[in-house]
């Protein structure tokens, strides 16, 4: 029998990692839905630094997390610029690394435009602005997000409008 899903509490993923004092940008859809996309999230996406002190410091909080990957493993944070997204289960909830997301040049491209969101609890977590977040779901090119990527774009418009009345 299949071992039952976690409760998602993205907010202690989040706190996890801030703890460890991870360097990581909040991407896919739960960054989606901070930036007031409505859909629904199951899970947390993070795109890390790749410095080997993050790298260490990530490590030690997937640990604290009991973040396991394909069947049951450890992650060594190592070895993540190796692969294009690793997915994980924590006791938080679902997890996935993407050191890269399409459209991107990783990290540092991503902060430059990321903002610090409180999001509760005191979190405030580094999410991809509106714009990357379009960009990320332009470069995937699935027929499925054609809406979302839609939505998002109204949303940037929106941002755009509200700034240029302030």
């Amino acid at each position: 029998m299949a071992e039952p899903r976690p409760k998602f509490d993205p907010l202690a993923i989040l706190a996890t990692l801030d703890r460890h004092r991870v360097a990581y940008v909040v991407v896919g859809a739960f960054a989606r839905v901070v930036q007031g996309a409505e859909e629904i999230s199951r899970g947390v996406d993070v795109v890390p630094s790749m410095k080997a002190q993050n790298l260490g410091r990530l490590e030690a909080a997937l640990r604290d997390l009991g973040a396991r990957g394909a069947e049951g493993r450890e992650i060594a944070a190592s070895g993540l610029a190796d692969e294009s997204v690793v997915e994980l289960v924590t006791d938080r909830g679902e997890l996935k690394i993407v050191p890269e997301p399409a459209g991107t040049r990783g990290y540092d491209d991503l902060r430059r435009a990321a903002t610090r969101e409180p999001l509760g609890r005191g979190v405030r977590a580094s999410v991809a602005s509106i714009d990357d977040l379009a960009r990320m779901l332009a470069a995937v090119g699935r027929e499925e997000d054609r809406g979302k990527l839609r939505a998002l774009r109204r949303l940037a418009e929106l941002e755009r409008e509200v700034a240029l009345e302030l």
